[in-house]
């Protein structure tokens, strides 16, 4: 089973970012990140790389749920979402699916709460 659910779509590298924030945002998700990954690696490498962005989605009510039931949870949070340019107008769109990190934790009330997550992950990215 993978660890992320994707979506390829054909947009503008930038259309695609601002909508999957728009449907993370309508299934209860913030976003508490973003790493243009295009622009660190220039800066810090001095190497060119293609549209790739990370962004940091966090439902906070879930979030404290889930800090609730493990107060160190947090090393596994926020939920990563990435969009990245395949190639000119395509572009894909990958979260992480919550039930395959936490299952290292072992807690069935922490996995409950990662499936509702994953699937609010899964809405957002499958809808684009």
């Amino acid at each position: 089973m993978s660890y992320y659910t994707s979506a390829t779509v054909r947009s503008a590298f930038g259309d695609a970012v601002d909508r999957i924030k728009e449907r993370l945002k309508a299934e209860g998700f913030g976003i508490i990140t973003e790493i243009d990954m295009r622009e660190t690696l220039k800066n810090k490498l001095g190497v060119e790389f293609r549209n790739y962005k990370i962004l940091g989605a966090c439902n906070p009510k879930f979030a404290y749920e889930a800090l609730g039931l493990e107060d160190k949870i947090a090393v596994l949070l926020p939920c990563n979402v990435i969009v990245q340019e395949k190639a000119e107008g395509l572009v894909e769109v990958a979260a992480i699916r919550p039930t395959e990190t936490m299952r290292i934790v072992g807690s069935e009330a922490l996995s409950k709460v990662a499936r509702e997550v994953e699937e609010r992950l899964a809405r957002a990215v499958l809808g684009l």
